[in-house]
């Protein structure tokens, strides 16, 4: 089992971001702490404390927390829950928003991996985007994150920014190489109706999907370039492509994120949040006061967002599945499932070897290097 915290806080909300974060003041975090703590410890007692493979802490901003409430966040955890002697816990964390001795307190209460969002070496692309930091003061939380301990961290970049060059992508990746990071994801720009971006950028995106000449967004033939150029150059230093936006060192890959994708129930507390129980697919509201009310009130804070049927969870486990560079696999899909995958998708995977996009081997179904690039295309077909 797997569980998932929502913060939905932070210094300041970039462009382009369309998750629930915003920067509530202080009596605000404290009130939703408490309120987090409460919907933890009541699924902790009707669940009868299950074991957690894996706890992700995301946001918004997690270490814009003060340490001592996301202390007491995890020590509620620990009360309420089981937790595996190696399981993973990690959180993310934004440049200029955590300590030192923040770190060391982490790490006490047994954080033992980091995902610190980059997005670019570049500060004039940290601009563009609204990022509240320097690429200086991103070292500077680095280093101290090694400082204190930590040999499992994570740095997020981007490509496909407004007037991104291959030339400035790769002076981020270099530097980015050059700190020996166990982990890299590498999302490329998504445009989201109702951000800051969505305004400035919309006529671009519609002629991106149109197929047409861009003006600041790079066009479709751009981003492949820029999205190959990075794993290649990561690749050529040792981080294997294990997911089609994620690369890892000696292994040590997401496991939490592969729990996602390879169709693991999870938890998810705190506002906006999901859960994945059974055959329910559940959210919570994504109001930060008026779920902080709710539980205080001891009313639900969860609606049900779809029962997920038999042929839903064979089109997740393909989608999902096919995103890590294994792949799926044909015994895995006959134990959930009780039939073998030729027999449902057998003339979609044909298809699919014959044009060389998908590859068969020791039972594993994944794609080529050249169905990655048409991955979205393709998984349309395993709609059923």
């Amino acid at each position: 089992m797997e569980l998932y915290i929502h913060i939905p806080f932070c210094v300041k909300k970039c462009d382009y971001c369309d998750f629930l974060s915003a920067p509530w003041p202080t009596e605000v975090r404290r009130a939703y702490t408490k309120a987090l703590c409460a919907e933890i410890a009541f699924f902790g007692a009707v669940l009868e404390s299950p074991l957690l493979e894996t706890i992700y802490i995301g946001g918004g901003t997690p270490t814009w927390l003060e340490a001592v409430l996301l202390d007491e966040i995890m020590q509620t955890v620990y009360k309420h829950f089981s937790i595996a002697e190696d399981a993973e816990i990690s959180m993310e964390c934004n440049p200029g928003t955590v300590s030192l001795s923040d770190f060391s307190s982490y790490r006490r209460w047994g954080l033992n991996r980091l995902s610190i969002g980059l997005q670019s070496a570049n500060d004039e692309e940290l601009r563009l985007l609204g990022r509240a930091y320097t690429y200086s003061r991103f070292l500077s939380t680095y280093e101290n994150a090694r400082r204190s301990g930590f040999y499992n961290i994570n740095i997020d970049i981007m490509t496909g920014l407004p007037r991104q060059t291959d030339e400035k992508l790769l002076r981020t990746l270099e530097k980015v190489i050059s700190l020996r990071p166990e982990h890299v994801s590498a999302y490329a720009l998504t445009i989201d109706e109702g951000t800051p971006f969505f305004d400035r950028y919309q006529l671009d995106e519609k002629r991106r999907q149109a197929g047409m000449p861009t003006a600041e967004l790079p066009d479709d033939d751009a981003s492949y370039f820029l999205s190959k150029m990075t794993e290649n150059v990561l690749a050529e230093h040792g981080y294997e492509r294990y997911e089609i936006s994620n690369f890892a060192k000696g292994g040590l890959v997401c496991r939490h994120n592969i729990g996602y994708w390879s169709g693991k129930k999870y938890f998810g507390f705190g506002a906006s949040a999901h859960s994945f129980v059974g055959n329910l697919r559940t959210s919570n509201i994504s109001d930060v006061e008026s779920y902080t009310k709710k539980i205080f009130a001891n009313e639900s804070v969860s609606n049900v967002e779809e029962v997920v049927s038999r042929a839903a969870a064979m089109e997740e486990f393909c989608f999902l599945g096919l995103r890590m560079s294994t792949g799926i696999s044909e015994k895995n899909f006959f134990e959930i499932f009780g039939v073998n995958i030729f027999d449902v998708y057998g003339n979609v995977l044909q298809k699919y070897f014959k044009l060389g996009l998908l590859n068969y081997h020791g039972g594993q179904i994944f794609f080529s290097k050249r169905g990655f690039k048409l991955s979205n295309s393709i998984l349309a077909d395993f709609l059923l």
